[in-house]
């Protein structure tokens, strides 16, 4: 008899609204939604990575005018966003 085990995980992605996302299943993160959100925090972090290159480019030059240094703080701010939602979402896993 196999006993059954409910988990729920934070999705790297919100609703339109801006609400938090979950995902409840009994699938030990190994069905079709889970790798889907595997998938989609690679991605965030890849593009995580690639900003931080960039941002260090920009912030070298002192040619970056002001509308692109808030720009680039707009995207910092939002990836940051999606690796701290990636880190809560990991390091809750793990502590289970």
């Amino acid at each position: 008899m196999s006993e059954h085990h409910t988990t729920t995980r934070l999705l790297p992605w919100t609703t339109p609204g801006g609400k938090t996302c979950f995902l409840v299943s009994d699938d030990r993160g190994e069905g079709g939604l889970s790798r889907v959100a595997d998938r989609i925090e690679a991605v965030q972090l890849d593009m995580a990575d690639g900003l931080l290159g960039h941002a260090a480019d920009m912030l070298g030059d002192n040619k970056a005018t002001e509308p692109e240094l808030r720009f680039l703080g707009c995207q910092l701010s939002a990836a940051l966003r999606d690796v701290h939602r990636v880190a809560e979402s990991r390091g809750a896993r793990l502590s289970r």
